[in-house]
């Protein structure tokens, strides 16, 4: 069940293998005992209610430019649903990634204010930006990083190396990617490629959910992505 935030999910990655907690209504095993100050925190600045760091495996990098009320709205929703007493797991990462202090010196030197693409000359991509860039945080794997975990801005959409050790995440950009407008609008309320292929492994629950935004939403962010120069 979707809707059941209970954990569980495992990333795989260079510092080991994080595992994602409850994040269900449960008010001992979730986080339904948190404040909207408490899941702002968290959200905005990778904080627990504790005042410890949370790895930057959680995407608050990204989420850092959302909107207040669409946080607002995100805590007002997740409250109504339901609530799971299954434990978090612990993260396994081996020394010295496995020292949660140290996140703090990585949020000073990459944590980053304001959009990674400046100039949004219209609010149709004003709003891609926001969706790419924030909400959907595409840049999380469609993104290089280097040594430490950051994302490399300067290869913005660029493509990766899967953090699994299994393929790579595609360019989004020209000219290694050649789809147009259209096409990609129609990938992420489909799944199906101007190539007669369809959306395989992680991609398809990206798609799925995509696919329950507006057209006009897709359409953005199809407009913002056709906006990256060729690298």
């Amino acid at each position: 069940d979707k809707l059941l935030l209970a954990g569980g999910e495992r990333f795989d990655s260079d510092f080991g293998t994080f595992v994602a907690p409850n994040i269900s209504s449960d008010p001992v095993h979730g986080i339904g005992a948190w404040s909207l100050e408490d899941f702002a925190n968290a959200v905005l600045a990778g904080v627990s209610p504790e005042g410890r760091h949370y790895y930057p495996a959680f995407p608050y990098a990204s989420y850092a430019g959302m909107t207040e009320q669409d946080l607002a709205d995100l805590w007002a929703y997740m409250q109504t649903l339901p609530a799971s007493d299954a434990p978090s797991q612990p993260h396994e990462l081996a020394f010295p990634f496995n020292i949660r202090r140290s996140v703090g010196g990585w949020k000073w030197l990459f944590l980053q204010d304001g959009p990674v693409v400046a100039d949004a000359a219209t609010p149709e991509l004003e709003r891609g930006r926001y969706l790419v860039e924030v909400l959907a945080h595409c840049g999380e794997c469609h993104t290089p990083r280097g040594a430490l975990g950051a994302l490399d801005t300067t290869a913005w959409l660029a493509g990766a190396p899967n953090p699994s050790g299994r393929g790579r995440i595609p360019s989004l950009r020209a000219p290694e990617f050649g789809w147009n407008a259209s096409d990609i609008a129609y990938y992420l309320e489909t799944g199906f490629t101007p190539d007669f292929d369809s959306a395989g492994g992680s991609m398809a629950a990206v798609v799925t959910n995509f696919g329950q935004l507006t057209a006009e939403d897709r359409n953005a962010v199809a407009a913002y992505i056709k906006t990256l120069p060729p690298l």
